[in-house]
């Protein structure tokens, strides 16, 4: 695993991945750590893809398709959910950003030689039409930012942090999720300000209202920016993945009937 989890935040991780009722294919954490902004009490996302044993997906008695599960003990807070193969290349193959950005975190908890597969094979996915996800996403969290008294860094971030990594995306083809380096690229001051603040904690989330203005002016730039790059995009329209995702699927089922 990379990042700057200590050895207890790493072992009580693969200690939840060990408690799993079902094989698991990967197991990465997203959310706040993997976008470069985790608050001192920010908790940690857990996210994989797990194999139902056959005699839950062919019998009467249907398997669970999604494992949730959430823990407090002390300071330290986990939030687990992973989906089972079938839904989750399914997912894969419907212009949605979270599971490939899940799918592609650099902060691997647990991983097969099947996961290694299934990256490769993810790369088959991606489609121009995943900007779709990132503005809606950024307008979601842009009301929320607006709505709020006071208004938070937190929902701000999210903003800045999903249309550049729609814009990356869009041009790149590679999904990079994490605001800190895209913004080693983008170099705006102002969302280096709030990273700080929001790694510092809670005494420093509150916008001031002059503020407002000028980041609504950003938002709507960077909202222009990824249009624009949606429209140059050389990304495939469709995705062209499904037999090998199929392929795989069928071979993990079969794996699990031995």
């Amino acid at each position: 695993m990379t990042g700057n989890m200590t050895m207890d935040v790493e072992g009580r991780l693969r200690d939840e991945v060990a408690r799993h009722p079902y094989p698991l294919i990967f197991a990465t954490i997203s959310g706040a750590h993997l976008y470069g902004f985790p608050s001192p009490d920010s908790d940690y996302d857990l996210r994989g893809c797990h194999v139902l044993p056959v005699s839950e997906v062919v019998g009467l008695d249907e398997g669970r398709e999604t494992v949730e599960s959430s823990m407090i003990d002390g300071g330290f807070e986990l939030d687990l959910v992973t989906h089972d193969a079938r839904k989750f290349f399914g997912l894969l193959l419907k212009k949605n950003g979270y599971v490939l950005e899940q799918l592609y975190s650099p902060l691997i908890v647990h991983t097969t030689p099947e996961y290694e597969e299934l990256k490769a094979i993810g790369r088959g996915c991606i489609t121009r039409h995943h900007s779709h996800h990132y503005f809606g996403f950024a307008e979601t969290q842009w009301r929320l930012f607006e709505k709020e008294s006071p208004r938070r860094v937190k929902p701000l971030l999210y903003v800045y942090r999903v249309l550049l990594t729609g814009i990356h995306l869009m041009r790149t083809g590679e999904v990079a999720a994490n605001l800190v380096r895209q913004n080693d690229e983008a170099r705006l001051g102002h969302v280096d300000d709030l990273i700080a603040r929001k790694l510092a904690g809670p005494e420093r989330s509150a916008i001031d209202d002059e503020d407002v203005s000028f980041h609504r002016g950003e938002y709507e730039r960077f909202r222009a920016v990824l249009e624009a790059a949606h429209q140059a995009s050389t990304l495939p329209e469709g995705p062209s993945a499904r037999p090998a995702l199929n392929d795989l699927l069928v071979r993990l089922r079969m794996q699990s009937a031995r």
